[in-house]
């Protein structure tokens, strides 16, 4: 019998093998990958397989080699980057998806769970009636944002730049501290990286509005059409949050596209102790939010949001192609009445965005908000929130901690000073290379005001206040020994 048949109804068997498995690297007990003891670079590199070996013999090898010297980005003590480890409602509707669903059209519950999702998202978060398009990340998320811009900016002036290309220089407004994928949406929708006009910030990091505002004048009087307005809800670098009210008034008054990216920070809306420093958000015309960061989703999971998403349809649609078209029920048709999931192709996604094969993302955040509510989301929010703040207040007992910006969000920066060590920086960038070896507290590190900071980050559902009370403590020991 064929291989492949023969494993037909071994699916159970097989999943709770692998979350065995899984369970076990949860644990979080096993060495880097990279341990002087690991041996599994030498288990995996074979030569391709001219016979098939079985299921079960790679299932024992996807579990005893790959899984067991997998990522440490899950690890609880893991706050280097804003990204995290799936929460396990996350692992088992992407799971779920992944078979009964390969793909997010057609008229089925999966397709239903991607438009409620969105739904759910934009009423969480504060977004009104604004409609929605997943995507794989912040990446496409803001490339989306910044197309939807371009066709707006365009059609303003008579020109679908969409079919037709841009014909005249333009502008995107960002912060010095604005994530680089805005620079590389400008290089990929043919407008030029460095279309993106870099306005300073302020000491905290925010957008400075009088910096912005002379910008774009500069641009009128050199007849250079300003396409979009970039604010920050939530810094990639410190979490810093723009004056979105101040920033989204500038923008209406000279008719500029407003685009608030909020792929990390948007969430921290919750926290009704700083909902407060996202006012302003209803002003926006496209907003992102990355459920793959602190909602906790699998990782390739983002959304984009804008008013009117048949914007949307004019910047990406596609041309038609025959193995599509007709292939679905026509409005209109007599026959027109849906009895097959087949009928109809369902929202065309494909249409609001730059990807058409994709998987089902919103069932992976439908799971998640149905898990723990609004009210656990938002306790999470508030609980990664107090444990940046918690770093403040611990340094002020330690004259050895330095806070270089205070937390807006879930990320603080400080750093380990003494006296008597001229270059602070190699020192800290000394102790954070220890702190990231003994693999159990890894932070990242970043530059605030010129000066090497540790930076942790904490948007993991498993972080909890023991993690940032042992990451204190390491970083005294370390800083300690090394001076």
């Amino acid at each position: 019998m064929h291989t492949e048949l023969a494993e037909t109804g071994k699916l159970q068997e097989l999943l709770g093998r692998l979350g065995a498995g899984l369970d076990t690297f949860q644990e979080f007990t096993h060495l880097d990958a990279q341990h002087p003891s690991k041996d599994w670079q030498s288990q995996l590199t074979t030569a391709l397989p001219q016979q098939g070996e079985g299921i079960d013999s790679v299932l024992d090898t996807l579990i005893q080699q790959v899984v067991a010297n997998g990522s440490p980005v899950p690890k609880p003590g893991f706050t280097s980057y804003i990204t995290t480890g799936a929460t396990t409602i996350a692992t088992l509707a992407t799971t779920a998806a992944s078979v009964a669903s390969p793909q997010r059209y057609m008229l089925t519950a999966f397709n239903l769970l991607e438009e409620l999702s969105l739904q759910w998202m934009a009423e969480m978060f504060s977004l009104g009636a604004m409609q929605g398009v997943y995507s794989s990340g912040g990446s496409v998320a803001n490339l989306v944002a910044m197309g939807a811009a371009r066709q707006s900016a365009f059609e303003r002036i008579g020109i679908d730049p969409a079919a037709n290309g841009v014909t005249r220089p333009v502008s995107i407004y960002a912060s010095t501290e604005c994530h680089h994928t805005i620079q590389r949406a400008a290089g990929v929708l043919g407008l030029g990286r460095r279309a993106v006009k870099a306005i300073a910030c302020d000491d905290q990091g925010r957008m400075r509005a009088s910096e912005l505002v002379r910008a774009i004048e500069a641009d009128l009087a050199n007849d250079i059409l300003p396409m979009a307005i970039v604010a920050n809800a939530g810094t990639t670098n410190t979490g810093a949050i723009d004056p979105l009210a101040k920033i989204g008034a500038i923008a209406k008054q000279y008719g500029i596209w407003f685009h608030v990216d909020g792929a990390y920070g948007l969430p921290g809306i919750l926290d009704e102790r700083i909902s407060h420093l996202f006012a302003g958000l209803e002003l926006a015309d496209s907003v992102i939010v990355d459920p793959h960061k602190w909602l906790g989703a699998s990782v390739g999971v983002a959304a984009t949001y804008v008013h009117d998403r048949e914007l949307l349809r004019r910047a990406f649609t596609q041309e038609p192609a025959d193995y599509l078209e007709g292939t679905a029920l026509q409005e209109g048709e007599p026959s027109a009445r849906v009895e097959h999931s087949l009928d109809d192709f369902g929202i065309p996604y494909f249409d609001y965005g730059v990807e058409l094969s994709a998987p089902c993302r919103g069932v992976v955040v439908w799971a998640m908000i149905r898990e723990i509510g609004v009210t656990g989301l938002r306790q999470r929010m508030r609980r990664h929130n107090d444990m940046a703040a918690f770093i403040v207040t611990f340094a002020e007992d330690y004259p050895q901690l330095e806070i270089l910006l205070a937390p807006t969000l879930s990320i603080c920066c400080f750093r380990y000073v003494s006296e008597g060590v001229a270059d602070l920086d190699r020192l800290n960038q000394r102790l954070h290379r220890q702190l990231v070896r003994e693999n159990q507290y890894m932070p990242s590190t970043t530059r605030v005001k010129g000066q090497l900071a540790l930076r942790p980050c904490f948007v993991g559902a498993r972080h909890e206040q023991d993690q940032v009370e042992g990451l204190m403590a390491a970083v005294l020991r370390i800083g300690a020994t090394l001076v």
